[in-house]
């Protein structure tokens, strides 16, 4: 009786203790290569993004704990397409939104994507 509880206990607190999760992660995506990306594109100068040099903007919101997310912008659920389409096109997604539309490639989108969904 004694083992049955200790085992439901540990299963219990195990639970508890295992961190959510993650959105899927985006086939063919290089985190590596969309890292630099976000660095070569300016997007710190808006954002702090964690691991991306001079990534220290205040203008739009810090991206820690970004594949924790529920939400794009608020709009669209956390995942690798919807993601890749915010970073693609945002004003077709939130019309008027202050992310600009910065003609990032799919293949670059695909990559960012996969960066940020890293981050937990």
């Amino acid at each position: 009786m004694l083992s049955a509880l200790a085992t439901v206990a540990a299963a219990v607190v195990a639970a508890c203790s295992t961190p959510p999760t993650p959105p899927a992660e985006v086939p063919g995506g290089d985190p590596a290569r969309g890292a630099q990306l976000i660095a070569e594109l300016g997007c710190g100068s808006c954002h702090s993004v964690p691991g991306v040099r001079d990534a220290h903007g205040l203008v739009g919101p810090p991206l820690d704990h970004f594949g924790r997310r529920a939400y794009i912008a608020g709009e669209l659920t956390n995942n690798g397409a919807n993601l890749q389409r915010w970073i693609r096109d945002p004003q077709s997604v939130e019309p008027g939104t202050a992310m600009p539309n910065l003609g990032v490639s799919e293949i670059d989108a695909r990559d960012i994507a996969a960066y940020l969904l890293t981050l937990e």
